[in-house]
């Protein structure tokens, strides 16, 4: 099963997405001009408005009014990533170069700082006050996640509690949002509001760790950036994690850990080991969530869809 198969019902909505995105980060400005349309036209899955349309699947489905909360959505994810490459010094994404990369670190952090607050102009034209609670307590859980990945850089002793924390933070949250306003826009019954919640949370918890196996176990031209990144960057995630405090080669990982001209070495021993396999384990156990939670959820063709993207999520390779 591929994305785009998916995605394929939607297709019409979702180029109606496309060009909403890119009317909003539309200005005079010239070089905020240039560094948005770089980092739109970079690509990405488009997941978050996906869900947000299929969140509007369960109540009086109007493209008019999830734009609103779609176009935002993917505005903020992009706007994180353009921080997000700051803050690793990253030089490629998707396999093309970072805003930070082809202006500065200025330049970008300015950019971002412009996507974030063109997604809070279009949210805005809906008027629901739980809309723009839930989508400010989403922004500043995100912040909070990005300090703490910040403050753990090359910290060996984090424990798996509080890289579950880091990562709701981070990614589960927006993802749990776009299925959970989707559903508020078109007036759902709370019940299903509830639902696609859990479901979101839960795909969105197995999306990054699954996104942290792939990390170690993908090429460079299917990721975009070199294997082993996060790592390389200080960001310590599950799959290391796991060598450095419970594999059998525990004592040789953590004396190669503690020395920076041992990095291929570290990664070597990470996509050799037993921390890949416990992390699917546990990224797979978020997905039985997800599914269990499309039980409280009308069945048909839109549920199915949710069904076969969370699969997409548990299998996929980039």
């Amino acid at each position: 099963m591929k994305l785009a198969d998916i995605f394929f019902p939607f297709r019409a909505d979702m180029n109606k997405i496309e060009r909403e995105l890119d009317r909003a980060i539309d200005t005079a400005e010239p070089v905020l001009q240039k560094t948005a349309s770089h980092l739109l036209k970079a690509g990405g899955k488009r997941i978050r408005p996906v869900f947000v349309l299929l969140g509007g699947k369960f109540g009086t489905y109007d493209i008019e009014r999830l734009k609103y909360v779609a176009v935002p959505l993917e505005l903020i994810h992009m706007a994180s990533l353009v921080h997000d490459d700051v803050i690793d010094d990253a030089e490629l994404r998707r396999g093309k170069p970072t805003v930070k990369a082809k202006w500065d670190n200025k330049i970008a952090m300015y950019t971002g700082d412009y996507i974030f607050a063109r997604a809070l102009m279009i949210a805005a034209e809906l008027t629901d006050p739980r809309i723009h609670r839930i989508l400010s307590r989403a922004i500043v859980e995100m912040s909070i996640g990005e300090i703490e990945q910040i403050r753990d850089f090359n910290n060996w002793d984090q424990g798996l509690r509080h890289y579950l924390r880091r990562i709701r933070r981070k990614t589960a949250l927006l993802i749990a949002v776009s299925c959970q306003l989707g559903a508020i826009a078109t007036g759902a019954p709370d019940s299903a509001v509830r639902s696609l919640y859990l479901y979101g949370y839960n795909v969105g918890m197995a999306f990054q760790i699954r996104d942290d196996i792939l990390d170690f176990t993908g090429d460079e031209k299917t990721l975009g950036k070199p294997a082993g990144s996060d790592l390389r960057q200080g960001n310590i995630t599950l799959p290391a994690l796991y060598m450095h405090k419970q594999s059998k080669q525990a004592d040789e990982f953590r004396r190669m850990a503690e020395d920076p001209t041992q990095i291929e070495r570290v990664i070597e021993l990470v996509r050799n080991g037993e921390g890949l396999a416990f992390t699917q384990r546990l990224a797979e156990r978020y997905l039985d969530r997800a599914l269990a939670a499309l039980d409280g959820l009308p069945a048909g063709r839109d549920r199915d869809s949710l069904s076969k993207i969370a699969r997409f999520i548990g299998e996929r390779k980039f």
